[in-house]
């Protein structure tokens, strides 16, 4: 007999691989503020952020879904912070390239 698995929405994996990305550079922090050292309590954080949890019930999981897409939105993730991006999965903003005018050529 098979155990089933509950299915993530893309939006549940992109807040998990975000997590797991701040626990792989030394970002993530715990409850108290302290670094987290330990990838069973990073993923149990990556599925609580996620509202992916199984420990969770559907209340909590739908506050801490909400929770996490403020937090992403606002840009306040470590990531982010450390990255200086203000979208998950952005692009590092563009350097202005400076455009030359055209001199016109006069033809004789």
């Amino acid at each position: 007999m098979e155990v089933q698995l509950a299915k993530t929405t893309p939006r549940q994996r992109k807040s998990t691989g975000r997590v797991m990305h701040e626990y792989k550079h030394g970002e993530l922090k715990s409850g108290g503020g302290g670094k987290v050292t330990s990838r069973k309590q990073a993923i149990a954080i990556a599925l609580s952020e996620a509202g992916a949890s199984r420990k969770q019930s559907p209340r909590k999981k739908r506050k801490a879904r909400a929770k996490t897409a403020r937090k992403e939105a606002r840009g306040r993730t470590g990531q982010q912070r450390s990255e200086g991006k203000s979208k998950v999965g952005a692009r590092s903003p563009r350097k202005s390239t400076s455009r030359r005018r055209r001199k016109s050529t006069v033809r004789r």
